[in-house]
């Protein structure tokens, strides 16, 4: 157990060992912009009228509940080893929705730049934020399994009426996990967001592009003709003969674009 709590790198879990539980669990920095660089871990010890926690690094996730001890507010004082421990487990729950709402909003923002002015950039934005949603993942879904354990009142150490609180967090933890899941699919969907709006662009760009390249074509084929320079083309010898094929040029040029506005591809 005591490797357990030393070594940062565990999964959350609950090892019973009779005559008490060890409990680990797993928290975020709610300010901090990479999840997996902001990771903590939450280690209880639960035995029948004390608790021990042990915070991978200093933060403020339980000072709600130091204060509610100082201030003897509420059932903590009065209620059981089991209680506290439940209040430390919902600490670490609320944190997670925190966390889901600023992720939220990044989806958010994201989704929206990347429908007007999507970039190299925002797709490296997109694969940060798919990342933190695994690390999410990672420490949500083996919590929901202790918390279901502890809310089924196994252990002698819970008592029925701490069970319910406990059922209520896994409700919660359910909740977490559904937003998740659904912010998990809109980030996967981002990527088909990104590929469309780049081909969107690209195509737009091909667009204009052939219309220049059309325009030029029959102008092309004029100043071709006339860069032969052949000795007797009867139009080289007449006073107007420039004049009018610039005339014809700007002509053609003139018609096919008033054909590609009326056909809506300018």
């Amino acid at each position: 157990m005591l490797e357990d709590i030393a070594n940062t790198d565990q999964r959350p879990k609950l090892e019973d060992y009779e005559s008490y539980l060890f409990i680990v669990a797993k928290t975020f920095d709610s300010a901090a912009a990479d999840l997996d660089a902001y990771v903590d871990q939450v280690s209880l010890i639960v035995g029948p009228n004390f608790v021990i926690s042990f915070e991978e690094r200093e933060s403020d996730l339980l000072d709600p509940i130091r204060r509610r001890i100082a201030n003897g507010r509420g059932p903590l004082r009065k209620a059981g080893a089991d209680y506290l421990a439940y209040s430390l487990i919902d600490a670490v729950v609320d944190r997670y929705f925190v966390v889901l709402e600023a992720l939220g909003e990044k989806v958010e923002d994201l989704e929206e730049t990347l429908v007007t002015d999507p970039t190299s950039a925002t797709l490296q934005m997109v694969h940060e934020l798919k990342t933190q949603m695994i690390v999410l993942r990672r420490a949500v879904w083996p919590l929901r399994e202790v918390v279901a354990t502890l809310g089924r009142g196994d252990s002698p150490l819970v008592q029925e009426t701490t069970a319910v609180y406990l059922r209520d967090v896994h409700d919660h933890m359910i909740e977490v996990i559904d937003s998740l899941e659904t912010y998990r699919e809109m980030v996967s969907g981002m990527l088909d967001i990104y590929l469309s709006s780049i081909s969107l662009r690209m195509n737009e760009v091909m667009k204009v592009l052939t219309i220049i390249a059309t325009i030029f074509i029959p102008l092309t084929f004029v100043v071709g003709l006339y860069g032969m320079n052949f000795k007797y083309m009867p139009e080289l010898s007449q006073p107007w003969g420039y004049p009018a094929v610039l005339g014809v040029m700007t002509v053609a040029a003139g018609g096919m674009l008033l054909y590609f506005r009326k056909r809506k591809w300018l």
